[in-house]
């Protein structure tokens, strides 16, 4: 299994972020599931890559040029694969991805996130999508799903397309533990 973890470049965070991370980055690499991801060598993307790297796991970072200009990448990361631009980065990662993880972020995090649960609601990506909710960095954002839910912006069924993990091994299991979402979404995806 190939993950997309996207993550924030903050390195200015609660170190329990961290530790998250770290410990997610070590349970992915023992768990032998393959991480691509931004290619970021501060925040939690540098922490996720180290544990990453330590545990002996492969990853792959995918990086717009002009953020590699500026040094930005990961010095340890040996697999960096260069994009044009933003739109390239993101596309590139979910066509080698099995299942998408999200750890706390900023608008970017938030941005890819969300574009993974559309591309599921619409049948364009079918694995599973995991949010992984440390110190309850996105109990608003799922407060905020429901809201769409209960104004009718979507179905009930859309709950099925992310899974919320307020931890790292709950993470894994939700990985291993994917069941499919619905065979047709599309048939659903108009409200």
């Amino acid at each position: 299994m190939t993950v997309c973890v996207f993550a924030a470049s903050s390195s200015r965070i609660d170190k329990k972020y961290a530790e998250a991370a770290r410990e997610l980055g070590t349970l992915i690499a023992s768990s032998r599931i393959q991480v691509i991801y931004g290619g970021g060598g501060i925040g939690l993307m540098g922490v996720l890559a180290d544990a990453v790297i330590s545990g002996g796991g492969i990853i792959t970072g995918i990086m717009p040029s002009f953020m590699n200009d500026e040094g930005w990448g990961h010095p340890r990361v040996m697999d960096m694969i260069l994009t044009s631009d933003m739109a390239e980065r993101k596309k590139n990662m979910f066509s080698r991805a099995d299942a998408v993880v999200a750890l706390p972020g900023g608008v970017g995090t938030l941005e890819e996130l969300t574009e993974a649960i559309t591309l599921k609601q619409l049948g364009l990506f079918r694995g599973p999508v995991v949010i992984l909710n440390t110190l309850g960095f996105y109990k608003s954002l799922i407060g905020f799903f429901e809201h769409m839910i209960s104004n009718h912006f979507l179905r009930p069924e859309h709950r099925g397309i992310w899974t919320v993990a307020d931890t790292p091994g709950e993470v894994i299991r939700a990985l291993r533990n994917n069941t499919r979402w619905i065979d047709d979404p599309r048939r659903i995806a108009r409200i």
